[in-house]
């Protein structure tokens, strides 16, 4: 038995057990006990123990308080403590563990010898602080594996379930949240409270709010799968600072977007991952790789906190039904806030399509002349008849989501207005003017079951949110049912499966990887590897016809960016200019050099296939040549991937417009394109040594996509799939 100081407890260290829960994700016992014991509970309001105690004396179910000192109401064992919660015709399921860290794994073991299952642990000290805290950490998990509960924590402020009265928290503001339909996940104790009150300032209910702190047990990925069967919950707001296991959150966020809205704000957007040798893996970022493969997944990606707030308030009130490209209108009183809100839709790469001819011309019969009514469709101001307008606007056939914005005037009941014409598509409502006209008309909103924000910017990143998801589960269910079999004309050697050749550990120059792409079927030009200034010569005899010149490289795996060490000579027609180059060649050793055919003019793109440190297998695309570095310009996905998304990957550049034939330049095949991640996909999936492939760059000529130069890069059984992967951050300690 070990005696605490006041605020903690006295236990009984409990022998080790079979650990019975490993991996379980049931979390029914922590955010909903049947009885919850506090153990370092306090008198003193001022302590983490008082003011849990205080916050949990709400709950509807049985609460037992634990000090090693006594006191009026207070237990002085783990045992006692459980006991009171059975006589009260409840179970003694979650611990709230309110002690300093070197306590922690002894408090774990004697609850759990009490029938407790799930613990709340708040207090700091662990690993983040270093010394002896990182021995505090691993005699907790020892706890934690031994006794099979499952544990929240540490450095969290906790928790909360307004609609069943439980408030696991220490921030006095809890109290006051009301019941609703978004789950909060928050990596941050801190942001999951910062996030609860922004959806309270919105008029948005929770279901749950949690903090996840250090995650030694619990993670964003236990409370994924819990929310996704969770009838109560309608959206999830998820704010993601470090990503544990990164296929386990993909496919977490991926069934849970199966039957509500994710919104994620992933954090660390400047703390950017080593370096590769190659592009791929310098722009393969750790921030942009899971904003992209968290899209991929069906997640609503946004910027800001403020932003994930709206998008998930709206989210839980309103989704339009899935499309490939959903249509976004406006319906504004006032022009400039109307602009504001049409700049940020093309901004987010929604669709603001012309309206019919039917629908104008039943805006032409309810709208004074000089008012603008293709789409965005000024009113002038609302109107008797504004509800009408809305309600023709939204339907249209083009038209899933109208955003309507407006100050509030008396001239119209604008949620009343906006109300009437729910039925045709999800339609959200902007509001502002005076605070006392605003509230009341947000309030109405409410309770005609209107989504409604304040602002042009909030209706406008709405809408883009609603849009999106639509976008979403398009792309990840009916989009998933696009074979790999069924490509479009023109795609390399063929549309179908591709025999995936072997990828040896070793060095792999230019020549090898060209190889590999031939047998992929990813076309490549002519070429031939030279020991020797004659061989050379005989090459340029050969390739160098009808002409055509040639390029000359060095050829040595060692060069991967062969350009910057003036290893490649390009336009050379003659034996002359070809010694000149050869010369060139000479102080970089005695390597071969390719002598290869040049392709024609096109579009330049860089496509790749690595292996992400956290999520695995991916591939990306990007423009290519010089511009791969100055513009960074990637999208990302992980494999395998539908056909359908990978057609689609090119179009969330932000450079996609130099794909379609701009200014006359060829256009890219997205379709051919598509196949060349697919099988690249495949190789490295097919290959546990090959780390990564480049290929940059892949041009586009009017013949089709060609291969120009291609990188290999190998290591031992890379990332084998058992691997636990990890991406760490400094945790801050948020008690």
């Amino acid at each position: 038995m070990t005696a605490l100081s006041d605020g903690e407890a006295t236990v009984d260290a409990a022998p080790a057990r079979e650990h019975q829960q490993a991996g379980t994700t049931d979390l029914q016992a922590l955010f909903a006990p049947r009885g919850v014991l506090v153990v370092g509970a306090s008198a003193d309001p001022d302590k983490l123990g008082g003011a849990m105690a205080r916050a949990l004396s709400a709950a509807p179910v049985p609460v037992a308080l634990v000090n090693s000192r006594g006191g009026p109401g207070m237990h002085t064992t783990a045992a006692e403590a459980a006991d009171h919660v059975r006589r009260g015709g409840g179970s003694p399921d979650l611990a709230v563990v309110c002690v300093p860290a070197p306590a922690c794994a002894d408090v774990v073991e004697a609850c759990a010898e009490q029938g407790v299952s799930a613990v709340l642990v708040c207090a700091g000290g662990f690993s983040e602080a270093g010394g002896d805290g990182v021995e505090h950490e691993r005699t907790l998990r020892q706890a934690v594996a031994r006794t099979g509960v499952r544990l929240l924590g540490p450095n969290t402020s906790g928790f909360f379930v307004p609609a069943a009265g439980l408030r696991a928290s220490f921030v006095p503001g809890a109290a006051h949240l009301r019941p609703g339909g978004v789950a909060v996940v928050a990596a941050s104790g801190g942001l999951n409270h910062a996030l609860a009150f922004g959806l309270a300032r919105h008029g948005s209910g929770l279901s749950l709010g949690v903090g996840i702190g250090s995650g030694l047990d619990v993670t964003a990925v236990d409370v994924l799968e819990h929310l996704a069967a969770d009838p109560g919950t309608r959206a999830v707001a998820l704010h993601l600072e470090t990503v544990p296991d990164g296929p386990a959150l993909l496919a977490a966020v991926r069934r849970t977007t199966r039957r509500l809205p994710v919104v994620v704000l992933v954090v660390g957007r400047h703390d950017v991952s080593g370096f590769a040798a190659s592009h791929t893996g310098a722009l393969a970022t750790s921030w942009r790789t899971t904003r992209a493969l968290l899209r991929q997944a069906g997640a609503v990606v946004v910027d800001r906190e403020d932003d994930l707030v709206t998008a998930a308030a709206v989210l839980a009130q309103t989704r339009s039904a899935a499309r490939p490209r959903p249509g976004a209108a406006l319906v504004t009183a006032q022009a400039g806030p109307g602009l504001v809100v049409a700049d940020v839709l093309h901004e987010a790469g929604v669709h603001v399509p012309e309206l019919g001819s039917t629908t104008r011309a039943t805006l032409g019969d309810l709208l004074p002349p000089l008012t603008y009514q293709l789409n965005p469709v000024d009113t002038g101001r609302p109107g008797p008849r504004h509800g009408e307008v809305v309600a023709a606007v939204a339907g249209d056939p083009a038209v899933d989501v109208v955003a309507v914005y407006a100050l509030t005037e008396p001239v119209v009941d604008l949620p009343a207005a906006v109300a009437a014409a729910r039925a045709a598509c999800p339609v959200v409502l902007g509001l502002d003017g005076p605070s006392d006209e605003v509230v009341p008309a947000l309030e109405a909103a409410r309770s005609a079951g209107v989504p409604a924000v304040v602002g042009a910017q909030a209706l406008a990143r709405a809408t883009a949110a609603v849009a999106e998801d639509a976008a979403l589960r398009w792309a990840t269910t009916r989009g998933a049912e696009t074979s790999r079999a069924s490509g479009a004309p023109g795609s390399p050697a063929g549309d179908g499966p591709a025999p995936v050749p072997t990828v040896a550990h070793g060095a792999w120059d230019e020549a090898a990887a060209k190889e590999v792409l031939d047998a992929l079927g990813v076309t490549t030009p002519p070429r031939q590897l030279c020991h020797d200034r004659s061989a050379a010569h005989a090459a340029l005899d050969a390739l160098a016809t009808g002409g055509r010149a040639v390029v000359v490289k060095v050829s040595d795996a060692t060069i991967v960016h062969k350009s910057d060490v003036g290893g490649v000579h390009v336009g050379i027609r003659d034996h002359e200019a070809l010694d000149v180059a050869l010369d060139a060649l000479a102080p970089l050793g005695r390597q071969p050099c390719l002598v290869e055919q040049m392709a024609p003019g096109g579009t330049d793109l860089v496509v790749g296939a690595r292996r992400d440190p956290v999520f695995g297998p991916v591939v990306l695309v990007g423009l290519g040549g010089t511009a791969t570095e100055v513009l960074a310009d990637v999208a990302i996905a992980a494999v395998p991937a539908t056909r359908a998304w990978l057609e689609g990957l090119p179009e969330e550049l932000r450079s996609a417009a130099l794909l379609h034939g701009h200014r006359g330049a060829v256009p890219v095949d997205t379709a051919a394109l598509a196949v060349v991640l697919e099988r690249l996909g495949d190789l490295l999936l097919a290959n546990p040594d090959l780390a990564e492939i480049e290929i940059n760059p892949l041009r586009a000529t009017a013949a089709g996509l060609v291969a120009l130069d291609a990188v290999v890069l190998t290591q031992p059984h890379a990332s084998p799939p058992d691997e636990p992967r990890t991406r760490t951050g400094t945790r801050r300690n948020d008690t």
